[in-house]
């Protein structure tokens, strides 16, 4: 029988570069969908290193750009029968960025990448998912929402061409867009085999030789958080659980923590009303999803 198939994107480094080696070694093939090609294939090779049998491959993607992700999904809907599980990890949240910033499609860069692009692939690779016997889609937010309980996605100006811009209220921002997607793509999906849930992502120690554009604050910053943090080993064990584990095949539309447990979100983020307009604001960017408003 043919292996199954996952797609991690950003699984370079950190959560998802463990989360592939996790899936890989459950006997899944694993693609590792990468902006960057040097340090996907330096990911690549690691793997292959740790073990010559993980069936992984590496496949050139940036979520920020709606031709990038059209390119991604037409090469592997031509290689592939099916899709098992698609794991939206990858994600932009530069603590040094101070300005806003707009892609070659002139869509702010965090929006664009981190709800965006999410929402355009899931959308054109939906038939591949229901081609599988249990398609999982799982979206990933942060506990750092916690720390932003009022924070609302600001459906007139998400990208900041009004307000000033901040990095922080950007990338949460997108990341509680992402967990109303999240609701929103499951109810949609409620009488099909395709299953959607969210990870909330608790504090991760992060590799400080990776980031040399930290200023030595941060360095410092980061440093003391990490005596609090788990492994990024740790956290994509819970990736690995939602992705492969039998015991989740039929759970679908709910938030979970890195103990694998189910946790509550903000009022704002269940509001049907609210999601709605979230979504609809998000089908002018994506209109693939008009239809199903």
């Amino acid at each position: 029988m043919d292996k199954k198939t996952c797609i991690i994107t950003g699984a370079n480094a950190g959560i998802g570069r463990q989360a592939a080696i996790q899936v890989a070694g459950e006997g899944y093939h694993v693609i590792l969908a990468c902006r960057n090609r040097e340090r996907g294939q330096q990911t690549l090779d690691e793997i292959k290193e740790l073990d010559s049998n993980s069936s992984v491959e590496l496949q050139i993607v940036d979520l920020g750009l709606r031709d990038s992700i059209l390119k991604f999904v037409k090469s592997f809907k031509s290689k592939n029968k099916r899709l098992d599980v698609l794991i939206h990890n990858a994600a932009i949240f530069n603590v040094t960025q101070k300005q806003r910033e707009e892609n070659i499609e002139g869509i702010e860069t965090v929006w664009a990448a981190n709800h965006l692009g999410p929402v355009y692939m899931t959308e054109l690779l939906l038939d591949m998912l229901e081609q599988s016997e249990n398609g999982r889609i799982l979206t990933i937010t942060s506990k750092g929402l916690l720390a932003k309980p009022f924070l609302k996605v600001d459906l007139h100006d998400p990208e900041f061409k009004e307000k000033k811009f901040s990095i922080v209220n950007a990338y949460y921002q997108s990341k509680i867009a992402q967990l109303m997607y999240t609701y929103w793509l499951a109810e949609r999906l409620k009488n099909t085999k395709i299953t959607v849930n969210s990870i909330r992502v608790t504090a991760v120690k992060i590799d400080l030789a990776r980031h040399p554009e930290l200023s030595s604050f941060m360095k410092w910053v980061y440093s003391v958080k990490a005596k609090k943090s788990i492994t990024p080993e740790t956290m994509a064990r819970t990736y690995t659980h939602f992705a492969v584990s039998n015991s989740v095949a039929n759970i679908s539309g709910k938030y979970f923590d890195e103990h694998n447990q189910e946790v509550d979100s903000n009022t704002y983020s269940k509001d049907k009303d609210k999601i709605y307009s979230l979504m609809e604001l998000t089908s002018d960017y994506v209109p693939e999803i008009k239809k199903a408003l």
